[in-house]
C-alpha cells in the first residue's frame, strides 16, 4: 500500500499491478475513466427497450416510472457485479464466481432484440423472469466451460452478432428520427388519412414529431460530435466521445425546447434500490428465448477476458478465470433482474481502456464500481436520462449498433471462408434468419419450431450450432481455427 511520504512513486508502481491499493486521489480518476466510458452504454439498452417495446394495443411495456427505476437499479447492479468480478466469491476449492481481473460490468445490448420480441408478447414482468431463469444457462456454461466451448466456435458467434446488429440498426434509425411512439403514430395517421377518416389531434401531434427537423438536427449533432472526437481527439476525450456527444445533444435539445424536466423535479434525491419492485413472471417461451442469448453473452465475455489478460499480463486467461468471469456474468444478470433491470455482461470498451493504459490495478477499477453503486441510490440521475429525447440517444447508438454487426463479420473473417464455412453460413442465414423474419410463415410452423423461429437471433444461434455439428471441421481447419483464436485477443487489442 502506498505511503504518505513518497507515495507518488509507489502509486505509479501499484496502478500497473493487479493487487495493492494506491491512494484514493490516484485511484478515483482512473476508476472514473472507466465509468465515463461505459456510462451511456450501461443505460442505453434500458432506454432503447423502453422506447421500442410495446404490446398488442400499442402501449409501451415499460412505464415512465419503471424506466426511471430500471435506470437507477442498473447502475447499482453494474457496480455490485463489477466488484464480484474484481474480488471473486469462492465456491469450494475448484470454482469461483468472478475472474479476479480488472473487468467492468454493464447492461448487455445483445439481449435487446430478443427482449423486444418477448416484451411485445408477454410484457416486462416476463422479461425479468426470463432473465432470472435463463441466467442459469450461462452459469452451467461457466461450470463446464472447457467441453462446451467447442460447440460455439467463432463462426456461430459471428453469425449471431451479425443478426443482432442487423436487427438493432433499424432501432437506431428509429431513435434518430424521434422514437417508436412518434413512428407508430405517423403510421396510424397515414392509414387513417388513406381511409378518409379524421386523424385525432393527439395522434397528429405525435406523428409530426417523427423525422421532424428538430429531431434530425439533434441526432445529427450528436453523431457529428462523436465522429469528430473519434477522429481528432486523444486520450480521455476520445474515450468519452459518446458521453460528450450525448451531453452536447442534450443541451441542444433543451435549447430547442424538446425536454420536459417535470419527472426530474419530482424524483427523489435519495432512494434505496428495492428488489422485486417489478414482480417477475415465469413463462417457458420467454425463458427458452432468453437462454440462447446467454450463450452469446458468455462467449463475448470470454473474448473480453482474453483481451484484458493479453494486453495487461501478456498471457491468455486461465480456465479458472474464464469460468469465474462467465459465472459472474450469470450471477450479475440474476442479481440485476431481482433488482428490476436487464442482464449484465463484461464491457468491451473497458477492456480496451485496460489495453490502452495498461492500468490493471483492481482497486482503481473498484473505485469506479463504488461510484456506480452510489449513483444507484440517486433516482434523480436516472430521471435525467429517462427524459432525454430519443433523437439524442439515436445519434449515439446508430454507430454502436453497426459495430456489433461489424464485430460479427470480424469473427467470421477469423474463422475463414472455406467451402464448409460458407455452407454453414448459407444454412444459418438462409434458414435461421430468412425464415425467422417471415412472421406469417413462423405462425404456420409446428409449436416446437415456433419457439425457435419466433426470435431470429435464437433461430440463427440454434441453426448455426446444428450445422456445425452436422458438418464438422477437418483437421486442417481445426488447426487454422486454433491459431486464429490465439491471435484474436492480440488483434482485438490492436
Amino acid at each position: 500500500m502506498g505511503k504518505n511520504t513518497g507515495a507518488t512513486v509507489d502509486d505509479r508502481r501499484l496502478i500497473y499491478q493487479l493487487e495493492g491499493r494506491p491512494r484514493l486521489a490516484v485511484a478515483l480518476p482512473l476508476g472514473l475513466q472507466h465509468v465515463l466510458s461505459m456510462f451511456i452504454g450501461n443505460l442505453a439498452p434500458i432506454l432503447v427497450l423502453a422506447g421500442i417495446a410495446s404490446n398488442a394495443t400499442g402501449e409501451p411495456i415499460v412505464s415512465p416510472a419503471q424506466r426511471m427505476l430500471m435506470v437507477q437499479c442498473c447502475m447499482f447492479a453494474s457496480g455490485m457485479t463489477t466488484l464480484i468480478q474484481l474480488y471473486p466469491l469462492k465456491v469450494g476449492k475448484q470454482y469461483q464466481i468472478g475472474a479476479g481481473l480488472p473487468i467492468v460490468m454493464g447492461t448487455a445490448f445483445a439481449f435487446v432484440p430478443t427482449m423486444r420480441t418477448l416484451g411485445a408478447a408477454y410484457g416486462i414482468n416476463a422479461i425479468l423472469g426470463a432473465i432470472m431463469i435463463g441466467s442459469f444457462v450461462e452459469l452451467i456454461m461457466g461450470l463446464f466451460i472447457k467441453p462446451l466451448k467447442k460447440f460455439f466456435p467463432p463462426l456461430v458467434i459471428g453469425a449471431v452478432l451479425i443478426t443482432i446488429g442487423l436487427h438493432l440498426l433499424p432501432v437506431g434509425v428509429q431513435y434518430f428520427a424521434g422514437g417508436a411512439g412518434p413512428e407508430a403514430n405517423a403510421g396510424i395517421a397515414v392509414n387513417l388519412a388513406a381511409q378518409g377518416k379524421e386523424v385525432p389531434v393527439s395522434v397528429a401531434l405525435l406523428a409530426l414529431q417523427y423525422a421532424s427537423w428538430q429531431n434530425l438536427f439533434i441526432g445529427g449533432t450528436v453523431f457529428l460530435v462523436i465522429l469528430c472526437l473519434q477522429r481528432f481527439a486523444k486520450g480521455m476525450v476520445k474515450i468519452s466521445a459518446i458521453l460528450i456527444g450525448i451531453v452536447v445533444g442534450y443541451l441542444v435539445a433543451i435549447i430547442l425546447g424538446q425536454v420536459n424536466f417535470k419527472a426530474v423535479m419530482d424524483a427523489r434525491f435519495i432512494a434505496v434500490p428495492i428488489p422485486f419492485a417489478i414482480r417477475p413472471e415465469f413463462r417457458l417461451e420467454a425463458i427458452l428465448g432468453m437462454a440462447a442469448i446467454y450463450v452469446v453473452s458468455g462467449l463475448e465475455t470470454m473474448g473480453n477476458i482474453n483481451g484484458i489478460t493479453v494486453a495487461g499480463f501478456d498471457r491468455e486467461a486461465t480456465i479458472k478465470e474464464t469460468s469465474g468471469a462467465v459465472m459472474a456474468d450469470a450471477a450479475g444478470s440474476l442479481f440485476a433482474a431481482a433488482f428490476n433491470t436487464l442482464p449484465n455482461t463484461a464491457f468491451g470498451q473497458n477492456a480496451g481502456i485496460v489495453a490502452m493504459t495498461k492500468v490493471v490495478n483492481k482497486w482503481c477499477i473498484a473505485t469506479g464500481a463504488f461510484v456506480l453503486i452510489v449513483a444507484g441510490f440517486c433516482p434523480k440521475i436516472g430521471a435525467v436520462f429517462s427524459v432525454m429525447p430519443s433523437s439524442v440517444l439515436g445519434g449515439a447508438v446508430i454507430t454502436v449498433f453497426a459495430m456489433i454487426m461489424l464485430n460479427g463479420i470480424k469473427l467470421l473473417s477469423k474463422a475463414g471462408f472455406s467451402d464448409r464455412n460458407l455452407l454453414i453460413l448459407a444454412i444459418t442465414f438462409g434458414v435461421g434468419l430468412a425464415v425467422g423474419d417471415n412472421k406469417l410463415l413462423v405462425d404456420h410452423l409446428p409449436k416446437g419450431l415456433q419457439y425457435i423461429f419466433r426470435d431470429t437471433t435464437v433461430a440463427v444461434c440454434v441453426i448455426s450450432v446444428a450445422a456445425n455439428l452436422i458438418f464438422p471441421p477437418s483437421d486442417m481447419e481445426k488447426a487454422l481455427l486454433q491459431q486464429a483464436q490465439k491471435n484474436a485477443a492480440v488483434e482485438d487489442v490492436r
